[in-house]
């Protein structure tokens, strides 16, 4: 496959001269964003607001650069992320706007309306057919993310606990599903009732389309039809008290697979741009309501019409920087006896994998790893 072109420039500003989001602009429009017609058209900029109490996410300053090249380019955008398997601060739409908001993600900052993908509590989805998935047929994604005509994946890139690190093709493969999409990357099981949040509203019945869920008359509880459940997840929504859980109990080679294939569902068919900033890489995802020291310096801004092309630049740009003093990555290298494996994801979080991710993602079609990198 031919090398696919990748832009970077770095976080080197000049005294009196652009700021940060100017430079943002800038890159963009070097990497070829204004070849995409816009005029008219509902563009969908997937990005990752942070959890409560997070704050290595991206600034909103960013988005609101990649809004007003958009706008500029006569788009019609919007930032979207979908909503969370797990409690947090994200599950359902009304609390993920506030924590939007919190977080600095308002129309008045960003220039833009924010939506929340898979609607109020994550069941707003769509099958959308995996041309040449192995593991997963249809992927369910939330719907105002299909309803775009193009999309832009807005990314930042950190290290994560499962996946190694947290690049484009996570933001769109696993952002872009809906809470049962994210189910079924994560877990290859059926749920479970946790009796003590479970109020025998019977609202998650509604939902199973199968039999799978049985309610006891007598405990007042819901239970598990073993049977009959086919472990879809729509029932994770359906459910305010958190009730419902799933294990995640997928290998992490398979939710690497599962995630390429989801990502490739998403961009198949429509235009499609990739901005990724290595910058405040923390060791774990931002789905998290805490961030630990960056394990890594701020490298640059990345961007690319192809996500894997994007992603390997990106990884290979932090494999060959050094480690932040202080940080769990320099700490594990300094433990005696620590086992090196020459990577810096594996050493910061050894029990993660990231290259089955990649790997995966081309066999499938979804881009190249062959790059040319391209400084601004």
């Amino acid at each position: 496959m031919k090398p696919s072109n990748v832009y970077f420039t770095d976080f080197h500003t000049i005294a009196f001269g652009d700021g940060l989001p100017t430079k943002l602009k800038k890159l963009i429009r070097f990497a070829g964003i204004d070849q995409i017609d816009m005029d008219g058209k509902f563009v969908a900029i997937k990005m990752h607001f942070g959890e409560l109490g997070n704050i290595s996410y991206l600034r909103p300053n960013y988005a609101r650069a990649v809004v007003d090249v958009i706008k500029e380019l006569g788009g019609k955008p919007f930032l979207t992320d979908c909503n969370t398997m797990y409690p947090g601060s994200r599950k359902n739409a009304l609390e993920h706007l506030e924590c939007a908001w919190q977080n600095g993600f308002t129309p008045l900052t960003v220039g833009c309306p924010i939506l929340i993908g898979d609607g109020l509590k994550g069941t707003d989805d769509v099958a959308v057919p995996v041309a040449g998935g192995e593991y997963v047929k249809e992927a369910r994604i939330g719907r105002a993310v299909m309803d775009a005509d193009i999309f832009i994946s807005l990314t930042h890139f950190k290290g994560h606990e499962m996946t190694g690190f947290g690049g484009a093709i996570k933001n769109i493969g696993m952002g872009c599903g809906s809470r049962a999409g994210k189910k079924e990357q994560h877990s290859s099981g059926k749920p479970y009732i946790k009796e003590d949040r479970c109020r025998g509203c019977r609202k998650c019945q509604k939902e199973c389309a199968n039999d799978g869920l049985v309610f006891d008359e007598t405990a007042r509880k819901m239970r598990i039809s073993q049977e009959h459940c086919v472990g879809c997840g729509r029932c994770l929504g359906a459910c305010n008290f958190d009730a419902i859980a799933f294990k995640n109990d997928a290998a992490v080679a398979l939710l690497n697979r599962r995630m390429a294939e989801y990502a490739k569902a998403v961009v198949d068919g429509r235009p499609q741009f990739h901005i990724s900033l290595v910058v405040d890489v923390s060791p774990n995802c931002d789905c998290h309501c805490e961030n630990d020291v960056p394990i890594l310096p701020n490298i640059g801004m990345f961007a690319s019409a192809d996500p894997l092309a994007l992603d390997q630049a990106c990884a290979d740009a932090c494999l060959a920087a050094q480690p932040i003093p202080g940080s769990q990555l320099a700490r594990h290298l300094a433990e005696p006896g620590f086992s090196d494996r020459h990577d810096h994801f594996l050493n910061s979080t050894p029990e993660s994998e990231w290259r089955s991710c990649l790997e995966h993602a081309e066999k499938i079609g979804l881009g190249s790893r062959s790059y040319q990198l391209i400084t601004m």
